[in-house]
């Protein structure tokens, strides 16, 4: 076990995975218990919740896990007053719930514009706003947002209410790191590339209309300029410098975990025969 994180508490929205395997929020918080954190496993699947809290005890860590619809004021305010209750206080907040798609403007319908906001940028200001009194009474804090490369770049295939909707997540993380900046708390954003995670296969298993998951793998890891995507652990990782004191005087800027992928203008590479 590591000490970088000792005796901090942090929340982790998103904390299970939404098929088999390891998502961001679940990898970022099985890091951060190892590196001495207290976690508060939140996800609107308690059972897959429970699963990251059942490694993380597993292993010797400390974890609650919590249910919680963050699209939702009271559920993200019952969430908070539920860590500060059990834990005391709330050093880290670790935003990665988020819902994919592919559709363009006219395609796309207004409902699924609706809910991706809702799910993907309105649940951040919503969590900030009840975490921010507390850190601001604590003098410290620190606050990591999961965008995406999309917010800053075009995806292969047109998705419109997705990589707009990640965009508002860097505005939110520069608006708070900077109103905040004076009160001890830390906002950042993490901008993931192409990243092989149980989201991206469950929003996309036929993304490229050819039906074959396993090919839709082999020309992500294509485009990128690694010759593979990354993985949840490489978040991670990049969440735990955000969140300990090695990044103590940063804030309000994005972190591109993409090897390399946003210095480059490729597209799908054909078919090789």
């Amino acid at each position: 076990m590591g000490e970088r994180l000792k005796n901090k508490v942090a929340i982790i929205t998103g904390a299970g995975s939404i098929l088999a395997g390891t998502g961001n929020g679940k990898a970022t918080a099985i890091v951060f218990a190892r590196e001495g954190a207290k976690i508060m496993a939140t996800d609107y699947n308690l059972e897959a919740a429970e699963e990251t809290k059942r490694i993380i005890e597993k292993e010797g860590g400390t974890c609650i896990s919590f249910y919680a619809d963050v699209s939702k004021a009271s559920d993200c305010q019952k969430m908070i007053d539920t860590c500060v209750e059990k834990f005391g206080r709330v050093d880290i907040l670790h935003n990665n719930v988020g819902m994919g798609g592919y559709a363009g403007p006219v395609e796309l319908a207004e409902e699924i514009w609706d809910k991706t906001m809702t799910i993907n940028l309105k649940s951040m200001f919503l969590t900030c706003k009840y975490a921010l009194p507390y850190m601001e009474k604590q003098g410290s804090g620190v606050i990591v947002n999961i965008a995406s490369l999309s917010a800053i770049r075009c995806q292969p295939a047109p998705a419109l209410a997705y990589s707009v909707s990640k965009a508002g997540v860097i505005a939110l993380t520069r608006e708070v790191a900077i109103q905040y900046a004076d009160k001890g708390i830390r906002c950042n954003a993490i901008l993931p590339g192409m990243m092989k995670t149980p989201m991206v296969e469950y929003y996309n298993p036929d993304a490229y209309g050819d039906g074959s998951v396993e090919l839709m793998w082999q020309r992500r890891d294509a485009m990128c300029p690694t010759g593979k995507q990354g993985e949840s652990w490489d978040v991670a990782h990049a969440a735990l410098f955000l969140a300990s004191d090695d990044s103590k005087y940063i804030t309000g800027t994005t972190l591109r975990v993409d090897g390399g992928l946003s210095g480059t203008q490729r597209s799908w590479p054909p078919d090789k025969k």
